[in-house]
């Protein structure tokens, strides 16, 4: 690390302390050539995907649209926050483990409608009625079908 006072590149570590949450670290430091004391922070630096929507472009992921699109398909349900919370890292948190830089805007959907699907029925037909453009009564009917009869996997 640089001393940000003279340049150096030699500077010492003198102390060393994680903070109460645990993730970071405060390192108090020493330069050799000045003398001079000064502190940094390292944290873990953790990058998410990009999203690729159906028509090819790329956009950040955003938790937050993430957010707004289970409190619509929750809009009036009876679902505390912190269920969605925890989705929220459960998606965050399959979505570092696949170790992928880009996802496909789909599978950030399906990803949605699992944890729905747990949570509240009412709310993943509303999500899956709009993800999967619904164009009729038939549409819902096999959504409903398929949560009281879920299919087996081989």
């Amino acid at each position: 690390m640089k001393c940000p006072f003279c340049g150096e590149d030699e500077t010492q570590v003198i102390d060393s302390r994680v903070n109460e949450e645990g993730n970071s670290i405060r390192r108090r430091r020493r330069c050799g050539a000045c003398d001079k004391r000064f502190t940094t922070y390292e944290t873990a630096e953790l990058t998410m995907p990009q999203v690729v929507k159906q028509n090819g472009t790329r956009e950040e992921f955003s938790r937050d649209k993430l957010r707004v699109s289970f409190t619509r398909a929750l809009h009036k349900r009876p679902v505390p926050t912190e269920y969605v919370d925890r989705a929220l890292d459960n998606i965050v948190q399959k979505l570092l483990n696949l170790g992928e830089r880009e996802i496909p805007a789909r599978d950030l959907g399906e990803s949605v409608m699992q944890e729905l699907k747990l949570m509240d029925k009412v709310a993943y037909i509303r999500f899956a009625s709009v993800y999967r453009s619904f164009s009729d009564v038939g549409d819902f009917h096999d959504v409903i079908r398929d949560l009281d009869h879920p299919r087996r996997k081989n």
